[in-house]
């Protein structure tokens, strides 16, 4: 309970805060008695968890483009905050290919503009800016990236990502470390949990076909990627807030994913989901012809993460879907979805 101790009365900003890991983030600082300010687009799926679990309760919110400094600068004013964490993206792979123009322009100059926010306004002790995994060069190496390689991401979701690195680490160098704000940024794997209802993404594409009673279509069941429940990195993003507002010298940019043994392939994945849904579940390998590239191995080496702020994966890859599965149901059968989010999270925390 330490972190949300941390957290309770703090004044939070978060972009971003309409998705599926700005929401369950809203509900971890409404939990921790955080004056939570979001900035975002209105939610991007249908159904959506924001709605579900009844959000926009637990956070002032600015509906918004990020792409608008204007707009994005008038709530910042309004949110006066002391911690930024930085989320809104457009997060898909796929989507990247089909629009690279908004994924860049969203992704980098999103990034510009918050950072200006900040630089502007003044006041901010600790700034997060949450990238992904994907922003290294993947020459599809046999271990996990470490944050000294170089950053090249291939497609433009993932080379985008790897632009708003060197945008932070400029501002940092260029304008924030003289005002006192501590900067750093976090490089996730890739995330699973009760509420995602993206395209494109595995287990949003088995929820919805289980939910309709059909076989699960997985297109690359043998790409190895660092699968983790949303909670981890969350919490995570969290600690690393709290060490850099408390000791500047822990500013940097940190992997957050799971041990290796919990790295597994789309196909394991699915498995997984299958034995965890029950009534039978299956799934089939479609290989797309002509499909998008994506990097087929990817992990993550978080030992800096351990190391320096003694952070560890509080969940194995099995409890991992099973909560996935256990949020979708209470979901389906009609549950309060906020009280069943926080129930998870208060009892990830124990």
């Amino acid at each position: 309970m330490e972190i949300l101790n941390f957290y309770n009365g703090k004044r939070v900003f978060v972009t971003g805060h309409t998705g599926f890991k700005g929401t369950w983030l809203c509900h971890i600082l409404s939990l921790a008695g955080a004056e939570v300010v979001g900035f975002s687009l209105n939610p991007p799926t249908s159904p959506s968890m924001f709605e579900i679990t009844s959000a926009e309760k637990k956070v002032q919110g600015f509906i918004g483009d990020i792409r608008i400094k204007e707009s994005l600068l008038n709530a910042f004013r309004a949110a006066s905050p002391e911690i930024v964490i930085h989320l809104a993206a457009q997060p898909i792979v796929r989507e990247s290919y089909k629009s690279p123009h908004y994924t860049y322009e969203t992704n980098v100059m999103g990034t510009v503009n918050i950072l200006e926010c900040v630089k502007e306004i003044g006041g901010v002790k600790s700034f997060l800016n949450v990238t992904t995994d994907k922003v290294y060069m993947n020459d599809e190496r046999n271990r996990g990236f470490r944050e000294s390689d170089p950053l090249d991401g291939f497609d433009p979701y993932s080379n985008s990502k790897s632009c708003s690195e060197l945008v932070t680490h400029s501002y940092r160098d260029s304008f924030l470390a003289d005002m006192g704000t501590t900067v750093s940024t976090a490089r996730a794997g890739n995330v699973i949990g009760g509420g995602d209802f993206a395209t494109d993404r595995i287990i949003p594409d088995c929820v919805r076909a289980a939910a309709d009673g059909k076989e699960i279509i997985i297109r690359s069941p043998y790409s190895i990627r660092p699968f983790q429940h949303v909670l981890e990195p969350l919490f995570a993003y969290l600690e690393i807030i709290k060490a850099q507002y408390e000791n500047p010298a822990l500013a940097s940019s940190y992997n957050v994913g799971p041990d290796e043994s919990d790295c597994v392939t789309t196909g394991e994945l699915a498995t997984l989901f299958c034995e965890s849904w029950g009534g039978g579940q299956t799934w089939k390998n479609v290989c797309e012809n002509g499909a998008p590239h994506e990097a087929g191995y990817l992990k993550l080496d978080c030992s800096k993460l351990k190391s320096v702020l003694g952070w560890t994966p509080k969940t194995r890859i099995a409890d991992a879907v099973g909560m996935t599965v256990d949020w979708t149901k209470a979901w389906l059968g009609g549950e309060n979805m906020s009280l069943f989010t926080e129930k998870q999270i208060e009892k990830f925390i124990r």
